[in-house]
């Protein structure tokens, strides 16, 4: 699966994944060099994806007159 394909939820968990072959040091070099740079990418993905969920909150919460409202967040 690509990485434009997946969801934040799959890239967290593939990020999840590399990390841990990458901490146990069994991983030769090269390997890890490629799965270093893949989870550079899955990391500026789930930051591009986070971003647009936060434009997305801001413009979903507008107030009347145009601008962003805020609101307390009360965990339940």
């Amino acid at each position: 699966m690509s990485q434009e394909s997946m969801n934040f939820e799959q890239s967290l968990q593939r990020l999840d994944e590399i990390v841990r072959r990458i901490e146990r040091g069994d991983v030769p070099l090269q390997e890890a060099l490629k799965l270093f740079e893949e989870g550079s990418a899955l990391i500026t993905s789930c930051n591009q994806l986070l971003d647009d969920a936060e434009l997305k909150v801001v413009q979903l919460t507008k107030g009347a007159d145009g601008n962003p409202q805020e609101t307390e967040f009360i965990d339940e």
